[in-house]
């Protein structure tokens, strides 16, 4: 940025001044984009404190009798035993949420996805506010909802087909929901161009790039959570579980045999932790899959009823739930005097997650920490005592569901009956008589069907 500067000093083009003043220079260096930002962040043991209030993630929002009963612990165990009881009041929220059903588990992705956004555009807005331009805050917004209707009617458009096709004015909108979605776009775009204000261009297009980074941070990944969710409830819980156990297991092995540091992004991280975290993660994913692969409420697809105008969850499990048995290696076999072992596939699938979860999830916690030590910011906010913002807890969730969310359209996902059925009710009456005469034929051909004249008689 030093260097932009001096180049706008001495340009030909004689608004170049104008466009790069020292009030918009005075803005990038309180947006933390000055030429020696990461120096201090590197060298100043204060490099986590913000040079302006960013955030009120420094305020202590610890509950009055938590503080009083922790009252006299030094501060590494108070912090410590806050953490530890907020850990367990959230843990035991998720799995009321999960017994809840689909409906509230989408609600609250919604609501975590907008909390998340929230928290990232507010460290935007608070500079940009500072020259009394609102519509970055407005346009943000804007934006968000654009993308979330997007997003959410083409899931409403994939699993809610019996729906769309019974009620006339959904089946306008999701005929034209990309064109609509488009549309909707386009304005916010042009109000965008419209609200450019001269000397402040840069910033204006610094933040129009931050707000659609935030998009496809939060909302793309949470979009891929759904996604998941809605092959099967074991494919949101398995994922999520495992990094909360990791970052569990991770903080403990951490916090009491902790001494080689991992990373300097964060220096609170260590070796012991990461690999205790490691094992202690594909042990609980592989136990954790055993139990949830025997319920059907867990393996099932989640589906639409038109006739109940509900949710359901109920299948024939496919093979990946079916108890199997393995033959085992004969090294295993000397080693233990076991020849087979009877295992749920899940069970091996869940070593890749738990894998993922562990050894690359937590770099999405390191780009987290390197975004909040470029701004000079402890944490997103202060919503949850001792954790941080909700982007603090869920900054390696995006992450783990984005690779679930491939993993399963490479090596798990066939072609969806449901899915398929649903967009066969969105044709014409026409269309579906030709695809009935097509199936017709071909399941005949095969054999599985009489032939037409045993069918006259």
């Amino acid at each position: 940025m030093t260097e932009l500067r001096k180049r706008g000093g001495g340009g030909g083009d004689p608004d170049s001044t104008d466009n790069i003043s020292d009030k918009e220079a005075d803005g990038d260096d309180r947006l933390g984009l000055s030429g020696d930002a990461d120096g201090d962040c590197d060298g100043d043991p204060k490099a986590d404190t913000p040079d302006v209030p960013l955030s009120t993630a420094d305020t202590d929002n610890t509950p009055q009798c938590l503080n009083k009963a922790l009252e006299g612990l030094p501060p590494r165990w108070k912090n410590y035993w806050i953490r530890g009881v907020l850990s367990l009041a959230m843990i035991s929220g998720f799995f009321l949420i999960i017994y809840m059903g689909p409906v509230t588990l989408i609600l609250v992705v919604m609501t975590v996805q907008i909390k998340c956004f929230q928290e990232i555009i507010t460290i935007g807005y608070r500079v940009y506010h500072s020259y009394d331009l609102p519509w970055f805050r407005t346009l943000s917004w804007y934006f968000l909802i654009c993308v979330n209707y997007f997003f959410y009617g083409e899931t409403v458009a994939d699993y809610f087909g019996a729906l769309v096709q019974r009620e006339e004015p959904l089946q306008f909108l999701a005929r034209y929901h990309r064109f609509i979605s488009f549309a909707l776009y386009l304005a916010g775009f042009c109000m965008f161009v419209l609200s450019l204000v001269k000397k402040h261009y840069r910033l204006q297009f610094y933040m129009f790039a931050w707000t659609h980074v935030t998009l496809l941070i939060v909302v793309t990944q949470s979009h891929l959570v759904i996604q998941n969710l809605f092959e099967g409830m074991i494919w949101f819980i398995v994922p999520i579980s495992i990094v909360i156990c990791n970052d569990i297991m991770a903080y403990l092995f951490g916090f009491f045999f902790g001494r080689t540091p991992l990373i300097k992004l964060s220096p609170k991280k260590t070796w012991e932790g990461f690999i205790g975290g490691f094992f202690s993660t594909v042990v609980f994913g592989f136990i954790l899959a055993y139990l949830l692969s025997q319920f059907q409420y867990c393996v099932c697809p989640v589906g639409f009823n038109s006739e109940t105008n509900g949710f359901t969850v109920e299948c024939e499990p496919s093979e990946i739930f079916v108890m199997q048995e393995y033959t085992l290696p004969a090294v295993v076999q000397n080693t233990l005097r076991w020849k087979t072992v009877n295992l749920y596939p899940f069970q091996i699938h869940s070593i890749f997650l738990s894998s993922f979860a562990s050894l690359i999830g937590p770099f999405g916690g390191f780009f987290a920490s390197g975004f909040k030590r470029a701004f000079k910011i402890k944490d997103f906010a202060s919503t949850i005592p001792g954790h941080g913002g909700i982007m603090d807890r869920f900054d390696c969730q995006y992450l783990m569901a984005t690779f679930t969310h491939v993993y399963i359209a490479s090596f798990i996902r066939g072609p969806n009956p449901s899915k398929v059925l649903q967009q066969l009710l969105m044709l014409q009456p026409e269309q579906q008589l030709s695809i009935f005469h097509t199936l017709h034929s071909h399941l005949r051909d095969r054999g599985m069907l009489p032939p037409a004249a045993a069918q006259a008689k």
